[in-house]
């Protein structure tokens, strides 16, 4: 039996894209964007998050100055925000003066629906042929960006997305992901060792980075994964979301 599912072939064909043309997006195609992620899933309908979008060009330039300097935050048509939102949670809870339990739960609940909107948000778009990257780099000064657009306490920047027109002739080739036999696990948690695979998959990746021109060892996944992972991630992220609203105790 042939299935052909325009979704599962929008994913199946997804690429970063990090060049874009200066063709703005048309308002009713972002507006049904934005509609259609709000259809995520949702823990217990709080719907804890809130969507930013900018695209006032002094802004956006901050913006990509605080995440390292990206160029394409600048000069993507749209940024798009997408963040946890215990506040207006906490305004709900003064409306029947009930005191806000805001614990790692909470925190752990906006910050996951955060994210289903968003891949919700950029699976749309792909579908309309527009491309998308995401910015996850809104973290390295979240206070910062917090200030630039405004956030209320209890509200962060989880990651933020450029959007946009793709340059056709700076399309990436597809970047090769980790064997489904290491992520795709049946009843149970396979614990074979998942070495032998990774090595097959720095092989791998190695080629397609030897393909853009890029010289990397043979260790081009698990060589810079563990290179990442040796030092502490954002290690000031707990105290600074903490000062901002959020309890992560």
């Amino acid at each position: 039996m042939k299935i052909s599912n325009p979704v599962i072939k929008t994913q199946q064909n997804h690429v970063t894209i990090r060049s874009f043309t200066d063709e703005p997006i048309p308002e009713k195609i972002l507006d049904e964007i934005l509609s259609a992620s709000r259809r995520s899933p949702t823990s217990s309908n709080l719907q804890a998050y809130s969507i930013i979008v900018v695209k006032n060009p002094v802004v956006k330039k901050e913006l990509a100055v605080l995440a390292g300097n990206q160029k394409h935050v600048e000069t993507c048509p749209v940024f798009v925000a997408f963040c946890a939102d215990l506040h207006r949670l906490s305004k709900v809870c003064d409306m029947h003066e009930v005191s806000m339990n805001n614990n790692l739960e909470t925190f752990i609940i906006a910050t996951i629906d955060a994210s289903l909107v968003g891949m919700s948000a950029q699976t749309a778009a792909e579908s309309y042929g527009l491309g998308a990257v995401m910015i996850g780099a809104m973290r390295n000064h979240p206070q910062e960006v917090a200030e630039l657009l405004k956030l209320p306490a209890g509200v962060f920047v989880t990651y933020g997305m450029c959007l946009g027109w793709p340059v056709e002739e700076d399309i990436p080739p597809q970047k090769p992901r980790l064997p489904e036999q290491l992520v795709i696990h049946q009843e149970c948690y396979d614990q074979t060792d998942p070495v032998p695979q990774i090595r097959l998959h720095n092989i791998e990746l190695a080629k397609h980075y030897a393909g853009l021109g890029k010289n990397l060892d043979t260790a081009a996944w698990s060589g810079v994964i563990a290179r990442n992972l040796k030092r502490p991630l954002r290690p000031e992220l707990k105290r600074t979301l903490e000062d901002m609203g959020f309890n992560l105790s």
